[in-house]
């Protein structure tokens, strides 16, 4: 059997920087980088940084940089390891590169391939092998420790915590059927065995819209009539001016998008075209953009006008769909002068979507409302001055509250669409494993509790196939 390529590539950005790396992972990763850095000992000690020269192909000094060896199997990717540390030239590092390239052992790594032979020489398992390249993406503080935990193995940890114990019954109930006389009782319990495991696997599957937040981000859209203050608001959430605000009624005739970090969650904020009977024709196009925003936001924040009664509420509501609604009465500054005029203003009556499970805040009820919710009790919405300020970080802390739950976000399992799959297959098995142990034969009850555990092994990667392997690393990075 013919010994695997040497690879070789890049591992910093393409762009000037102070350092530069060139990485080396195969069986001639010594010889070449010797190629490269001659005045290098034949035996270097590994993990241990030499001060070199770095060379061309007449041998004439390019650079003076650093070298490390990391032997088989004692480096990332379990294989003989060296990396040239020099200056953060790209025309340098691409001349290296080219000279490392000659040799005829060399070729040049294709993406994720450094991280995925880590994968192959069992290093890492699947789930810590994209979360390099989740830590690589992590564009916010939960996304980064959430991605650091994962490298960490807190996600393989989980996921073991449940594919051992499924292989182990998996095997005593082939035990069973295979070798009756020898493996008489090894199937006592089996029902609440699988419904353990059944229940593990939909814990796991719990944490899937908190993976998905913390990749993306939250999407929160405001919406409401024109003139409500939600630019305003937009603003302030911001902080910085990003909308056009003006007295003129429909000032926003498109989406606009600004992304913010909030207690280390990434959210993405939306201000929409305001609603109205009769738009011109512009401001309708914009209106049914924010329509199809509302669909796909994760959470909709309906800005009210001081004006507004009910009524009106319940028509802005069914705007939002499915989507989870909060309601906010806008330019409370403007409310609060005219409540001062007219001491007895009519309140918000009660109606279909005000959530009896309000909480006060500050001593005001605040409802959160989404489509489809009923309520028993009379309450108000929360109060806020885009203007002035009024009522905004009460209303930051409810976004965070509904987009959340609890606890922080980096606390959070990076669970991936990719293995909210294989989880949900994983579950849907166990359930009719457990329904087949009431029901059905025993030969069916291991046949689900194989296919559970067949899912469940491209999580960690024990049954994950070529294509699936082709399709994870093909979003890595080169030279990771």
């Amino acid at each position: 059997m013919s010994s695997p390529a040497t690879l070789a590539a890049l591992a910093t950005a393409p762009t000037a920087g102070a350092v530069g790396i060139l990485r080396l992972s195969g069986p001639a990763s010594l010889e070449v980088g010797r190629m490269l850095a001659p005045g290098v000992p034949a035996s270097p000690t590994p993990r241990h940084a030499y001060l070199a020269s770095f060379v061309d192909s007449s041998g004439a000094a390019l650079d003076e940089g650093l070298f490390l060896f990391f032997r088989a199997p004692h480096s990332f990717t379990g294989e003989d390891v060296v990396e040239l540390q020099a200056h953060g030239s790209p025309r340098l590092l691409r001349m290296l590169l080219a000279r490392a390239l000659e040799h005829p052992a060399v070729r040049h790594a294709g993406p994720g391939e450094f991280t995925r032979r880590a994968f192959l020489h069992g290093r890492i398992d699947l789930t810590r092998a994209e979360a390099v390249a989740d830590l690589v993406a992590a564009d916010s503080e939960a996304a980064v420790r959430a991605a650091a935990a994962g490298l960490a193995g807190a996600l393989a940890a989980r996921v073991r915590g449940l594919e051992e114990p499924l292989r182990s019954l998996h095997a005593d109930l082939e035990g069973v059927l295979n070798f009756p006389e020898e493996a008489e009782g090894a199937d006592a319990g089996m029902e609440a065995r699988v419904s353990e495991l059944r229940s593990t696997a939909d814990s796991l599957l719990a944490e899937v819209g908190r993976g998905r937040l913390v990749r993306r981000g939250a999407r929160v859209a405001l919406y409401g009539p024109v003139n409500a203050g939600k630019s305003t608001l937009f603003n302030r959430l911001l902080g910085e001016q990003r909308a056009l605000v003006d007295e003129e009624p429909g000032t926003t005739r498109d989406v606009l998008e600004a992304r913010v970090e909030w207690e280390g969650l990434g959210v993405v904020l939306l201000d929409t075209a305001g609603l109205r009977e009769a738009p011109g024709r512009v401001e309708a196009l914009g209106i049914a953009r924010t329509r199809e925003v509302l669909a796909a936001v994760d959470l909709a924040v309906l800005v009210l006008p001081p004006e507004a009664s009910g009524d009106e509420a319940q028509r802005w509501l069914r705007d939002a769909g499915a989507t989870p609604v909060l309601l906010v009465a806008g330019k409370c500054d403007v409310r609060g002068s005219r409540e001062r005029a007219d001491p007895h203003p009519d309140p918000l009556p009660e109606g279909e979507g005000i959530d009896s499970g309000s909480t006060r805040d500050a001593g005001t009820l605040t409802p959160s409302l989404s489509r489809g919710e009923r309520g028993s009790g009379r309450g108000s919405a929360l109060a806020v001055s885009g203007l002035t300020g009024e009522g905004v970080e009460s209303l930051r802390s409810q976004m965070l509250s509904r987009l959340w739950g609890g606890g922080a976000p980096s606390a959070v399992a990076l669970v991936s669409e990719r293995h909210a799959d294989a989880l949900r297959r994983t579950a849907d098995a166990l359930s009719r494993a457990e329904r087949a142990c009431r029901f059905s034969t025993l030969e069916v009850v291991s046949g689900e509790v194989g296919l559970a555990l067949e899912s469940l092994g491209e999580v960690s990667g024990t049954s994950a196939s070529e294509a699936l392997l082709d399709a994870i690393f093909q979003r890595f990075c080169i030279g990771k």
